[in-house]
């Protein structure tokens, strides 16, 4: 049985170790913020954190999860005071608002390994995750901003 830090909660997971991440975190412990989107990693918006690193959780196992620390955009900061989420606000950045967790979340591993990105390193770094409604340039402002208030 996979057993996996959530959020800073253990979790045993009774569940296919093959099951991918993204429905235990969903179907299994209801954290919903975790969205899917293409199912095959491409897309961007089941992005978590594992161990601090950006993967997506659609194509994650619970083996390859088991014993490592997963943060979802619900663990990032419960009562939406990260810097990141702050800038999300203040840009304006959700339209439709579907995309935007796993934005969020992919952003904010960018800054822990970047703490002052340029824009070239935003763009490399976001460029996996998708957004319908084509708020790139509000998510690049907002990434900045983020950074410049750390």
């Amino acid at each position: 049985m996979p057993r996996i830090s959530i959020n800073g909660v253990q979790h045993d997971i009774d569940a296919d170790p093959q099951m991918p991440l993204l429905w235990a975190l969903r179907d299994i412990l209801g954290l919903t913020g975790t969205k899917f989107g293409c199912g095959v990693g491409a897309c961007g918006a089941c992005t978590v954190h594992v161990d601090g690193a950006a993967v997506r959780s659609c194509m994650t196992t619970l083996a390859d999860a088991h014993g490592h620390a997963v943060v979802t955009i619900e663990g990032l900061s419960p009562d939406g005071s990260h810097p990141l989420q702050r800038a999300w606000e203040d840009h304006t950045v959700p339209q439709c608002g579907f995309c935007q967790p796993g934005q969020i979340m992919q952003a904010a591993s960018l800054l822990k390994q970047t703490p002052r990105p340029t824009d070239q390193q935003i763009v490399d770094a976001m460029v996996g995750n998708l957004c319908r409604c084509g708020t790139y340039m509000r998510i690049r402002q907002a990434i900045k901003s983020a950074a410049e208030s750390v």
